[in-house]
């Protein structure tokens, strides 16, 4: 049955064919971008976008509206990834954001404006179909390569409910044909890469603060601009000259130190993780299913090794590197996603 529905309009080929796509099948489609910068400029996106957006939301002969969600996105995805990162954790940023601001924020201000629409819809990559009972569960993209549903494990079922995935059954090489047949002017754009252009450490406004770059044992290897310039798991340019190639293994925030070590240094199989979310309540000491640690990350078998409130300890069939306290670990049954949370810490497990 036809319905109106709100797309998330970001102005890329993705959130362009997921309009078109929904038009084509008979429903009626508005497009609702945000704007999500502070008055200088920083947040997600580059200004102009906003208007790159209407300009073809106007080609594609699409109604077109624009939200300012600044302050909103300042004070939940900026805040939590400045105090994230000062506390020496690595958030993500798009984690924060699709809960709390994308998927509910987006739909609240459409409605508060008067506009009417039965589910709202984003180009991401991502499936959600309805278990045994009727509730919908997310579920892995169709195309691994841009599977988007680590980053959307957060959203509630009644968010889920509300919401469709257009391009979650197809591959981005069949969105751009799509966009080509189409005469979309942005079919070969870029994919964005990430939620700030800029470096950083802009967002979080500090001095320089110069401290050592040291071994597990504690020994100077070099120096660094700040401990925030650094993430868990990173190899490349740290400025240390080694015998073979190190990587970023814990942050210091009290002593300001970045340790480094040996890619063996930073395997480890165990992972904690807290905040948790698991809206259909099938975890439990024991089960076995799979897991990833960061967005790009193959999935990884693992076994569930303590639950308790609201923490859950797994162990991994095989080491894994990169387990990065801030990040999300989220558990998978094939390509269902369980729920997952935030890694609070990693245990260097003997091989």
């Amino acid at each position: 049955m036809p319905e109106r529905i709100l797309v998330g309009f970001s102005g890329g080929v993705d959130s362009a064919v997921t309009a078109l796509l929904l038009r084509e099948l008979g429903h009626d489609v508005v497009a609702a971008t945000i704007l999500v910068r502070d008055a200088s400029g920083r947040g997600c996106g580059r200004v102009g976008d906003e208007q790159a957006a209407a300009d073809l939301a106007a080609a594609l002969g699409i109604q077109h509206h624009v939200f300012d969600l600044s302050d909103a996105y300042a004070d939940t995805v900026l805040r939590n990834f400045r105090e994230e990162y000062l506390a020496g954790r690595t958030p993500n940023p798009c984690v924060i954001c699709n809960p709390y601001v994308k998927f509910r924020l987006i739909p609240d201000m459409a409605r508060a404006a008067g506009i009417r629409f039965d589910r709202f819809a984003t180009g991401h990559y991502a499936r959600i179909e309805p278990d045994e009972t009727g509730r919908p569960r997310l579920l892995r993209g169709v195309d691994r390569s841009k599977d988007q549903s680590y980053f959307l494990y957060r959203l509630s079922p009644e968010q889920l409910a509300g919401t469709v995935f257009p391009l979650g059954a197809k591959h981005k090489d069949d969105v751009r044909d799509l966009a080509r047949r189409w005469n979309v002017p942005v079919s070969d754009k870029p994919d964005s890469q990430d939620f700030y252009a800029g470096d950083y450490a802009d967002l979080l406004g500090l001095e320089e603060a110069p401290g050592d770059i040291v071994d597990p044992a504690g020994r100077v290897l070099g120096r660094h601009r700040g401990f925030w310039h650094y993430t868990v798991g990173q190899r490349k340019g740290l400025g240390v000259a080694y015998r073979e190639p190190l990587y970023v293994i814990r942050l210091e925030p009290d002593r300001n130190r970045v340790v480094v070590g040996t890619r063996d240094d930073q395997m480890t199989r165990r992972c904690a993780a807290e905040s948790l979310v698991f809206p259909h309540k099938v975890i439990e000491v024991g089960m076995k299913c799979q897991g990833r640690i960061r967005s790009a990350q193959p999935l990884r078998d693992l076994t569930v090794t303590a639950l308790a409130d609201d923490r859950i300890e797994v162990e991994f069939r095989e080491p894994v590197h990169g387990i990065a306290p801030g990040q999300s670990l989220v558990l998978y049954d094939g390509d269902v996603v369980l729920g997952g949370g935030f890694i609070s810490g990693r245990t260097a497990v003997p091989q």
